[in-house]
């Protein structure tokens, strides 16, 4: 409640309203706090939650975590687990170093709990991360999984080139890798979930550490069905489900405006779909498939059904933004539960 009453109110205020600029201020701060064992150990001693779990191999000390998009570029790593997560997933990062779609492209819908973007993969790069990662003091403490995306400037028949260059500067770092095939916000990213553009992609990827990929919500059954079969012939580790969504429907009257913008809708608008898609992928998969499920978690309850719908694990991005870390360990809590 304090997050909610007090925190949230002010960071919504930075920049004069613009999401993007408080963005960038609570990364840049949260960073700062790496330098500081006092202040990250007193985060771990309020936030962290046991609850282990073992997933396509990798152990887990809780089962929540951070979403790709949070921290793009690594900069504020030490921070997250304090914060409670299990896990951290950074990127999506791209071979090529780049900007991004133009701003403004990030929007709060403060009364549907949401959030639209268009960032367009901006990142600084895969060498950088990699640069970055090597600086960083080992262990983190948790897993590192890297999310991987194509370069706007990369044609998409030379995109399994793209992704095996980030994948080569990254191999040494990450934990799990993510093939994010499913932003709507470069242009010909979506058609690279189909079987053929799949099937070269994780041939290429697939070997040492597990590769998960992340689908999007918008795809038809029979769509994600035939995805499936791709990633157990190819030996994916397991799917992240879901992206955000170019759907607006579930949005309250007053966002329905600043909802138009074109972007990926990501929060509460996207509880219900993204539950379906990873009950879909367990029971289609008859559980052969590890799922994280990533879409609309603001809740304990909503993690809770997550979990009963076939999730291993979970991810927050939008509810972290409007519940603050105490839904990190609430949502563990819930898990330990379990």
């Amino acid at each position: 409640m304090i997050f909610e009453k007090v925190v949230r109110p002010r960071l919504f205020r930075i920049g004069g309203g613009d999401a993007e600029v408080a963005h960038e201020w609570t990364l840049e701060r949260l960073g700062g706090v790496a330098g500081r064992p006092g202040v990250l150990a007193a985060l771990r001693a309020r936030y962290a939650v046991r609850a282990p779990r073992t997933v396509f191999g990798v152990e887990f000390p809780n089962p929540v975590g951070l979403a790709a998009g949070m921290d793009k570029n690594g900069v504020a790593l030490p921070a997250w687990p304090a914060l409670g997560f299990g896990f951290v997933e950074v990127g999506t990062v791209t071979a090529h170093a780049q900007p991004g779609n133009p701003r403004p492209r990030l929007f709060r819908l403060r009364d549907s709990e949401a959030v639209v973007n268009r960032m367009g993969f901006n990142n600084a790069g895969a060498d950088a991360l990699a640069a970055r990662l090597a600086a960083l003091p080992r262990p983190l403490g948790v897993p590192l999984g890297i999310s991987l995306g194509k370069s706007k400037v990369t044609p998409l028949d030379e995109a399994v080139e793209d992704y095996l260059a980030s994948h080569r500067a990254l191999k040494g770092h990450g934990d799990y890798f993510a093939v994010n095939v499913s932003s709507p916000n470069t242009p010909g990213l979506r058609s690279l979930q189909d079987r053929s553009h799949l099937d070269a992609l994780l041939a290429a990827l697939v070997g040492e550490k597990p590769v998960l990929v992340k689908i999007a919500p918008d795809l038809t059954e029979a769509a994600v069905a035939e995805l499936l079969e791709v990633c157990l012939d190819r030996g994916a580790a397991g799917v992240i489900a879901t992206n955000t969504t170019l759907a607006r429907d579930g949005l309250a009257p007053a966002d329905r405006a600043r909802g138009a913008e074109a972007g990926g809708l990501s929060g509460r608008p996207l509880t219900a779909r993204a539950r379906d898609v990873v009950a879909f992928v367990h029971r289609e998969t008859g559980g052969r498939l590890p799922v994280i499920g990533v879409g609309g978690i603001l809740d304990p309850d909503d993690a809770t059904r997550m979990f009963d719908a076939g999730a291993s694990l979970v991810q927050l991005y939008t509810g972290f933004i409007y519940r603050g870390p105490a839904l990190v360990r609430s949502v563990a809590r819930a898990a330990a539960r379990r």
